[in-house]
């Protein structure tokens, strides 16, 4: 049984490959262009913000309670504070003007990446194991939100003119996912009670990357309006798809 649901996990968790590649490629396209990069960063933090305070949350303290929803939510936002200090990484929008981005800037994005793909692999892992419904939205919700995310964070890597880095960095960020699902699954899986907690702990680490990242990374891109109207497509696309994935 629990191979089983490992394999599904994995499958969905594979998602973020296609639209990690697609959001690089859309970089190429669309290098420079700030309000589509607005407009992405926009829709990105809106359908994590969905799907953690719409589903995450509200299932976490049907099962353990307010109070312990609440501390799991807060754990889940200090750690990926610290983890935010320990791995310094660079902001996007700013850096588009520059032609001859280096390496090190190059690493620091994909450490960017890599932080907030990990959460979000855990948190499409316990909400699998709670519900294949919930499972099925969030995998497809995180793969959408991960395209204009990914071709937003590739477009200052565009510049440096090495495709093979990029990829190579697009990579270690799609990789993520999956690590970050298995991980959930086998402490999930473990600790079947547990999993509550888990669902409050990845919906904060997923609000503080939305507040903290995605919407000053819009802000920076000053087109307020596009970072709004990814916002509001994010709100109808998530809710276009849990009208028609049944829960």
């Amino acid at each position: 049984m629990y191979q089983n649901i490992l394999i599904s996990i994995l499958a969905l968790s594979c998602l973020s490959f296609i639209t990690t590649y697609i959001g690089v490629e859309l970089a190429y396209a669309f290098k420079g262009n700030k309000k589509i990069v607005a407009s992405g960063f926009g829709f990105s933090a809106g359908i994590m913000i969905l799907i953690s305070c719409v589903e995450l949350m509200p299932e976490a303290a049907s099962g353990i309670g307010m109070p312990a929803a609440a501390f799991g939510v807060l754990s889940g936002i200090i750690l990926i504070y610290i983890f935010n200090l320990a791995l310094p990484h660079t902001h996007f929008c700013k850096e588009q003007g520059r032609i001859n981005l280096n390496l090190k800037t190059a690493y620091l994005v994909a450490f960017g990446l890599i932080l907030h793909d990990f959460p979000e692999g855990f948190a499409m892992a316990s909400s699998y194991i709670h519900s294949a419904g919930l499972g099925l939205l969030v995998a497809i919700s995180i793969a959408l939100h991960n395209l204009p995310e990914e071709f937003a964070m590739a477009v200052p890597l565009v510049e440096t003119g090495d495709k093979k880095v990029l990829h190579r960095l697009a990579f270690g960020s799609a990789i993520a996912e999956p690590i970050g699902a298995t991980c959930g699954f086998l402490i999930a899986s473990t600790f079947l009670k547990f999993n509550f907690f888990i669902l409050a702990f990845t919906a904060g680490a997923m609000i503080f990357i939305s507040l903290h990242e995605l919407l000053p990374e819009a802000r920076r891109c000053k087109h307020n309006e596009w970072a709004i109207l990814g916002v509001v497509v994010s709100l109808m696309t998530f809710y276009v798809l849990k009208s028609v994935i049944p829960s």
